[in-house]
């Protein structure tokens, strides 16, 4: 099911060159004016504080999937994203993945995976030094859980695995996902929110909207400034209260 979002931006792009083909004569009318998408409006989300976002990964560190969690708060990478991950998308010696699938869960297939999400979801994202490090490590207990799987071993490539070698299905991550918060001390969020607090977090820093579009693999920049738009209000606020206290009288 789409999102309101999605449907919102689809019904724009339609009703765009609908009328651009009246305005050619192409057709009558343009229909798409009389359907009504409503208001659409961002999910809610939790994200993370930086203190937050450090407390959590400090309690991941030396678990076996400390790197994912790294690589998720990060880069912003879905859920699926991350572990549909091949050791073949990653490019650690340039510092650089290719997000081109996506693992989930149908409910014919059992663990499938399939392409991104959207056109835009395909993307080559640069990873930070820490996380390219992370990997190298994760890649190494990877080759030391093979060798203790032996036989038992079944690894078609994934980067994010059991201990086995199987792909890792997404509900057992959230559990385990959910188990590091309450280990953390910090409140119940969903894993997605991680990557919510990750474009929160960029924008805090002042990362331009564009540049967070392309790392989250937002189909349209409007999608990126509509669901963080109350976080653009909230630092708009503070800059102008900064200037306002450099105008201040003496």
């Amino acid at each position: 099911m789409l999102s309101p979002l999605t449907l919102t931006y689809l019904h724009s792009v339609l009703k765009s060159a609908l009328g651009h083909a009246v305005r050619e004569d192409e057709i009558p009318r343009n229909v798409a004016r009389n359907v009504r998408t409503g208001t659409s409006r961002p999910r809610r989300f939790e994200p993370l504080t930086a203190d937050e976002a450090r407390q959590f990964l400090s309690t991941t560190r030396g678990h076996r999937l400390h790197a994912l969690f790294e690589l998720a708060l990060h880069t912003g990478l879905r859920k699926g994203e991350l572990l549909g991950l091949h050791w073949e998308d990653l490019d650690l010696d340039a510092g650089t993945a290719a997000i081109r699938r996506t693992l989930q869960r149908t409910s014919t297939g059992g663990l499938t995976t399939l392409p991104t999400k959207t056109r835009a979801s395909e993307r080559r994202i640069a990873l930070p030094t820490r996380c390219v490090q992370s990997l190298k490590l994760h890649h190494e207990q990877q080759e030391r859980e093979r060798e203790a799987a032996g036989a038992t071993w079944q690894h078609d490539g994934h980067v994010f695995t059991t201990v086995q070698g199987r792909p890792i299905d997404p509900t057992n991550l959230t559990r385990a996902f959910t188990a590091f918060l309450r280990k953390a001390g910090l409140r119940r969020i969903r894993f997605h929110d991680l990557r919510h607090s990750t474009a929160t977090l960029l924008l805090e820093q002042g990362i331009e909207l564009v540049v967070i579009k392309e790392l989250l693999g937002h189909a349209h920049i409007g999608v990126t400034a509509t669901v963080y738009a109350h976080v653009r209000l909230r630092l708009q606020r503070d800059a102008i209260d900064s200037l306002g206290r450099a105008l201040d009288y003496p």
